[in-house]
């Protein structure tokens, strides 16, 4: 488990851990000079605006998989899942979804040392642009699941979340159970990372084939006769795809392994670890994405992907650079000068280049940003291709 000191002005934020790569390491807080709370009261962070011509609409699902002991703590009883269900929805006014819980943000800040640089308020104030049970739009749309980094919860990828159904996805956002350094359950509980302690150094395959049981079983609920989700019709169960950031990239590569239903994968700078068979993934297509940092691990893992396949590398990113981290710290004035790609940026090639994966591989539209260099995009280069 690689780690580098944090950016002094990113752990100001307190939204990313220290890395080096696509690991997926949790590192100690690292003592920093900070200012006081009292100049960031008053921020107001917005995430982007979705680019999509749909509105959007945000559920909340709680899952509990009997037939699973949560495999962090046994004795807590059956795996538990929080799952946001984003979906192209009808125009209308009212309040938007919030971003994350108070007690959810706190603890983030608190892991990192942080709770006095940042107040939890402001982090979980953050504005969106989803609206709670908005009326679903007509017609039939892709699944898009997503799973976030280690330690992360699914917050950090609403920015993403919220562009791919304002496009016209459905799109599932996961929080698994133990993995996040705090994420809000029934009952007024904050699950912490159980996991973190558990894992040893190397084996973060073990996440990855747990995360993938996890999106099978939601997948299960999602498309039964009598579904979870009161909108479940509005899902194509026949094309259905998954991405994630870190370990969440690593899941989606596990759970291709074992479950046909998923069709296209993507990583968003995450190790694939040993998840990927020699036989590979059934000639299905995955794409990587990710720093300029040394991929080792998926040097040895391209040829066992059999499929389409890219792999594509974002100049001035950092690890966090595909969740919302950089558009909340550049509201904040708080970007780690050596990660020099902007929050607008750095939205703006996350969302590019996963829609048109998935506008590709899910809705059959010829995409040409996949085929090669963009003078819109000059920061993605092809490092391997198919």
């Amino acid at each position: 488990m690689h780690r580098l000191s944090r950016g002094t002005t990113a752990a100001l934020l307190g939204l990313s851990l220290a890395l080096l790569g696509p690991g997926v390491a949790h590192a100690a807080p690292t003592p920093v000079d900070t200012p006081s709370a009292g100049a960031h009261h008053l921020a107001r962070l917005e995430l982007p605006r979705p680019t999509g011509p749909f509105a959007v609409g945000r559920d909340t699902l709680h899952l509990v998989d009997t037939g699973r002991p949560d495999p962090w703590v046994p004795e807590a009883g059956a795996r538990e899942l929080m799952v946001s269900l984003y979906y192209p929805a009808r125009a209308g006014q009212g309040r938007t979804a919030p971003y994350m819980t108070t007690g959810e943000a706190r603890a983030f800040l608190e892991d990192r040392g942080l709770s006095g640089a940042v107040p939890a308020e402001t982090l979980s104030g953050a504005r969106t642009h989803a609206r709670p049970g908005a009326g679903p739009a007509r017609g039939s749309f892709p699944l898009v699941v997503l799973s976030p980094g280690f330690t992360l919860n699914r917050a950090t990828l609403t920015s993403l979340a919220e562009d791919l159904a304002s496009r016209g996805y459905v799109v599932a956002a996961v929080d698994h159970a133990h993995e996040s350094v705090g994420a809000a359950f029934p009952g007024g509980r904050l699950l912490t990372c159980a996991a973190c302690d558990q894992v040893p150094e190397g084996e973060y395959g073990t996440v990855a084939r747990g995360r993938a049981q996890d999106v099978s079983f939601l997948l299960d609920r999602l498309t039964a006769r009598r579904p979870v989700w009161r909108h479940a019709g509005m899902i194509d169960r026949t094309r259905i795809g998954m991405a994630g950031h870190s370990i969440g990239g690593a899941a989606a590569a596990a759970v291709m392994v074992d479950d046909r239903r998923v069709r296209a994968g993507l990583d968003l700078d995450g190790g694939l670890h040993d998840v990927v068979p020699a036989e590979g993934l059934g000639g299905r297509p995955f794409m990587l994405v990710g720093t300029e940092d040394d991929h080792g691990n998926w040097v040895e893992n391209w040829p066992l992907l059999d499929g389409w396949k890219r792999w594509l590398t974002v100049a001035g990113s950092g690890h966090f650079t595909f969740t919302d981290t950089p558009v909340l710290g550049d509201q904040l004035g708080l970007l780690p000068p050596e990660e020099p790609l902007s929050g607008t940026r750095s939205q703006q090639i996350t969302r590019g280049y996963t829609a048109a994966f998935f506008d590709h591989h899910l809705k059959g539209v010829d995409q040409p940003l996949l085929d090669g260099p963009s003078a819109e995009h000059p920061e993605v280069s092809f490092t391997r291709r198919d």
